[in-house]
């Protein structure tokens, strides 16, 4: 979080979400995604193989006021925008056109079909370099890979997790057993078809990883199996899920497994995800379950200089109008948001605002750090 200020927006969810909570809001409540920001967008496999582009993390999904994501993303491209070397006015120029495009996508899913409105794709523009190069490292993201990069043969030959301290490790024991025992909660949570492709695996070892910016702490299992054979490799992340940031500020939020809240919040939004998405316990504590980097791709701050910031914008806009209409009722939002001229000016307003709010706590934050009020890890 020290690195920039956007790396500190990237982890202070909760910072934002306690301020969301205080300004009015529609009380048009759809799924967020709840940690909407430019690196939360990302390419990986739907279930048929083919790569998709769309909101790729959900540990803070909550159903909530619609406007609270689409605020969280304007300011991301303020802050992202900075760090790419974007003016002040290019940065707010993008916040109002991933707004615009918001309002129009909402006024046109509000008019589809209710069907045809879930099952709608958002064109993959290729030629958008931030898009074209997520989906390139995602083509080269193969499980395959992943067992170079974590495992190394045993005095058998046989795969397993190699020590690549402090970023991740093999665990063996009890705790090991408790995690692939875990297993047999989550089987139930998969629908019957994917349920028999998951029994085509076998565990093989059972690894312990560290995870990012904003799940720094949590415990984050990872078990490799091996289904047709040893260059059929499979990895299955077993992450740990905590109460999102948002669930003080709606108290009449329902208490339940925070796995199960994070994959089904995923599912209403997403028309394609993870295969083999689900949720179980280990001990007292609660995991939301996926395949670990399914050719997963993301978007590369540098990627955004000249036209990318705001070509990014747009297609952000359109990817939470989706997830929203999926959700919520999108007549509802389009007519909150009329033409969505207002609506663009006042969301880039606040997108500066909030950034340069952002930017004050930065300071504040390194500055605690280099005071040792607040201790950080090196680098």
């Amino acid at each position: 979080m020290k690195e920039s200020p956007f790396a500190f927006f990237r982890g202070a969810v909760s910072i934002m979400a306690a301020d969301l909570s205080q300004l009015p809001a529609s009380g048009i409540d759809v799924q967020l995604c709840g940690d909407a920001h430019v690196q939360n967008l990302g390419s990986f496999a739907a279930p048929d193989g083919k790569l998709v582009f769309d909101l790729n993390d959900f540990d803070e999904t909550i159903r909530g006021s619609w406007e609270w994501d689409v605020k969280r993303m304007a300011a991301s491209l303020v802050l992202a925008g900075g760090e790419s070397g974007h003016d002040r006015a290019a940065c707010r120029s993008a916040a109002e056109a991933c707004a615009r495009r918001y309002c129009r996508a909402m006024d046109e899913f509000s008019r589809l079909p209710v069907l045809e409105m879930a099952r709608r794709q958002v064109h993959r523009e290729e030629r958008i370099a931030p898009i074209h190069d997520a989906l390139r490292q995602s083509e080269r993201a193969r499980p395959l890979d992943l067992l170079k990069k974590f495992t190394e043969p045993d005095r058998h030959g046989r795969p397993r997790f190699r020590d690549g301290r402090p970023l991740f490790w093999r665990i063996e024991g009890q705790a090991a057993q408790g995690v692939v025992r875990s297993l047999r909660a989550y089987r139930e949570t998969l629908a019957p078809d994917r349920r028999h492709l998951f029994e085509r695996f076998r565990a093989v070892d059972v690894g312990f990883k560290v995870v990012g910016t904003g799940s720094v702490g949590l415990r984050d299992y990872v078990i490799l199996f091996e289904g047709n054979g040893p260059t059929d490799p499979m990895f299955l992340q077993i992450k740990q899920e905590v109460a999102s940031a948002y669930a003080k500020f709606l108290p009449e939020t329902a208490s339940r497994n925070h796995g199960r809240r994070a994959a089904e919040g995923q599912r209403a939004i997403q028309p394609l995800s993870d295969l083999l998405l689900g949720w179980t316990s280990v001990g007292a504590h609660e995991y939301l379950v996926r395949q670990l980097n399914d050719h997963k791709g993301s978007i590369d701050l540098q990627g955004l200089r000249g036209g990318g910031l705001e070509s990014l914008a747009l297609v952000a806009g359109e990817l939470l109008a989706r997830g929203h209409a999926r959700s919520g009722d999108a007549c509802e939002i389009r007519g909150y948001c009329g033409a969505g001229g207002k609506m663009a000016k006042a969301l880039g307003d606040f997108a500066l605002n909030y950034a340069a709010q952002t930017e004050t706590d930065y300071r504040a934050f390194v500055a605690a750090i280099e005071s040792g009020k607040i201790k950080a890890a090196g680098g």
